[in-house]
């Protein structure tokens, strides 16, 4: 599987490593996990969901993180489920639309705890899934991302997932693997304001 073909053709390829892909839902991963696998990677799946509302979404969510995982015979790992610390940073944003400041805190808090977890357990590269939605900003992700991971010393690998059909392939590969596919991103808010413009399931 060509990564040029699904993830950003003008980054650099780094060289196998341990790589720690942080996954904001099972069905947005089922394009880049394999494909930094068939790239060389040791890919690890980081689930971390304090933004899920309510808890059984975040336990529908983290199993089918867990099934994915054994689809593609790869480990996984996840961060505490405490929706407080949530909470607590983003009631102050309650009024904003999706895509907007709360969604960029959103960003923050997962692609922080992403860093945080490959320092502490030794991955030299960082990445995430959530650039294959197309409801939200790669640049920004992106730039967060680049900035959690370069405080801690660990390798941002930038890759926009989207292009070249990528959410559409996670799209059919989700229905082929009977993975959950949610239809709204996550938090409360975004349920309150009914998902983002419709999406089909993107987290």
């Amino acid at each position: 599987m060509s990564s040029d073909a699904l993830g950003d053709p003008s980054a650099d390829q780094p060289g196998v490593g341990r790589f720690l892909l942080h996954v904001c839902c099972a069905p947005d991963a089922s394009v880049p996990w394999p494909s930094l696998m068939a790239e060389g990677f040791d890919v690890c799946g980081f689930f971390y969901g304090d933004n899920i509302h309510p808890e059984e979404e975040w336990r529908r969510r983290i199993g089918a993180v867990r099934a994915l995982s054994r689809i593609l015979g790869a480990s996984a790992a996840e961060g505490d489920y405490r929706p407080s610390r949530w909470f607590a940073e983003a009631s102050a944003l309650a009024g904003e639309p999706e895509g907007g400041k709360r969604c960029a805190l959103c960003f923050r808090r997962q692609l922080d705890a992403t860093a945080e977890y490959a320092a502490r357990n030794g991955f030299r590269y960082a990445g995430t899934t959530l650039t294959i939605s197309p409801h939200k900003d790669p640049a920004l992700i992106n730039v967060i991302g680049e900035e959690a991971c370069r405080r801690l010393g660990v390798e941002w690998v930038p890759r926009v997932w989207r292009k070249g059909g990528g959410f559409a392939l996670s799209v059919r590969r989700s229905r082929e693997w009977g993975l959950y596919r949610q239809n709204y991103c996550g938090c409360v808010y975004s349920f309150r304001d009914g998902g983002e413009k419709g999406q089909d399931g993107d987290g």
